[in-house]
């Protein structure tokens, strides 16, 4: 008499089934899966079947499956959800002033003015700004107090020529205290939000010409 192996069937089943699912899917749907069981049924040697437990056990493997396919489905619409409801957020910056912290601002009727925050006061506050190009256009020196400061930097660069306005330049600030460690926070511009950008998993907000994370949103002034 002949017999039918398990395993070679088991495995023909799965390649059959496995090239059926590929042709119409990269993924393993629930639908797959099931039909792998009921092909290892059909074709299990009577004389050397499958096991009770083994059956249970891929039984209870379908279930997890299947679950885990309905938490997916679930997480990928409710990342939809939140993703929406950020982007709705942030449109309500448009037309606000807004302190957003990063280090870059445009040149805007001949100045460009930045803030530094500052964990105690410092007795060394050195400024440098460069632009687009990484090119340094200006350094000089700024306020120690702790906390809040602000610094305006008139556009002119080191020579004293007054540089043309729509220029994107970024700030750097080395702050010490009196025992040479390091007191600064973080640097931030202020301005009036003019758009927004919805491209990316996190929207981004046109502030002074730049473009800044939502995230890094730390006050709205007016």
């Amino acid at each position: 008499m002949t017999t039918v192996s398990a395993t070679s069937s088991a495995s023909t089943a799965t390649t059959t089934s496995s090239s059926s699912s590929t042709s119409s899917s990269s993924t393993l749907t629930s639908s797959d899966f099931l039909s792998l069981l009921v092909s290892e049924l059909q074709n299990q040697d009577p004389l050397n079947a499958t096991s009770t437990t083994d059956f249970i056990n891929q039984l209870t493997s379908y279930a997890n499956f299947s679950q885990q396919q309905s938490i997916n489905s679930n997480l990928t619409s409710l990342s939809s959800s939140f993703s929406s409801l950020v982007t709705l957020n942030s449109v309500n910056y448009i037309g606000h002033t807004v302190e957003a912290k990063t280090d870059t601002s445009t040149l805007s009727s001949g100045s460009a003015t930045f803030g530094y925050s500052l964990s105690s006061a410092a007795s060394d506050v050195a400024i440098t700004v460069k632009d687009s190009s990484g090119n340094t256009v200006y350094t000089g020196t700024g306020t120690g107090n702790s906390g809040s400061n602000t610094f305006t930097w008139d556009g002119k660069n080191s020579s004293g020529t007054q540089l043309t306005d729509g220029g994107q330049y970024t700030i750097s600030v080395t702050a010490t205290d009196s025992a040479g460690n390091s007191v600064l926070n973080y640097t931030t511009i202020t301005g009036t939000v003019t758009g927004i950008d919805t491209s990316t998993s996190t929207p981004s907000l046109t502030v002074n010409g730049v473009s800044v994370s939502a995230a890094n949103i730390i006050g709205v002034t007016s």
